[in-house]
């Protein structure tokens, strides 16, 4: 399995849905990807809607600007400035599949628990951790009421 990225720095792949728990695993890849000197891909995973004919007439654009606006305002929230190591992509497709797709050529792929999407919580989270080619971190929502400082060393 390789996790070098073409250039041969490891690779840490992020999925990223703008939930409270993705934006903690940007967080965490941040500082597993600094003493690793290693690039983190912050996934942003974007697709029709079922029954998308009618959407073809109008436009899938949308859809796409929407995940790039959600990704942008994680990126946001998880960092005061984004760390040049930190490189933003938006993917077209179902998460799952794509995430473990992405893991590949990947030192590690960090996910949230449980995000903004699909029909089952932590569904996605479950698809990682039981398909992926690379470890899987899983990482909670940081819990109200704790200092932030105590919620960042839990991540």
């Amino acid at each position: 399995m390789a996790m070098t990225t073409p250039d041969t720095h490891p690779r840490i792949v992020v999925g990223v849905d703008g939930s409270e728990a993705s934006v903690a695993a940007l967080r965490v890849a941040r500082s597993l990807a600094e003493p690793l000197s290693a690039r983190v891909e912050a996934w942003a995973c974007w697709d029709v809607p079922a029954g998308y004919g009618v959407y073809l007439a109008v436009g899938i654009e949308g859809f796409k600007y929407a995940a790039e606006q959600v990704l942008e305002q994680a990126l946001k929230e998880a960092f005061e400035e984004q760390p040049p190591f930190v490189h933003p992509r938006l993917v077209r497709g179902k998460p799952g599949p794509l995430l473990i797709d992405g893991s590949r050529n990947s030192l590690l792929l960090i996910v949230g628990r449980r995000g903004h999407g699909g029909f089952v919580p932590g569904s996605v989270s479950s698809a990682c951790v039981s398909h992926a080619h690379c470890p899987v971190l899983v990482v909670h929502a940081p819990e109200e009421g704790r200092p932030e400082e105590i919620r960042q060393q839990d991540s």
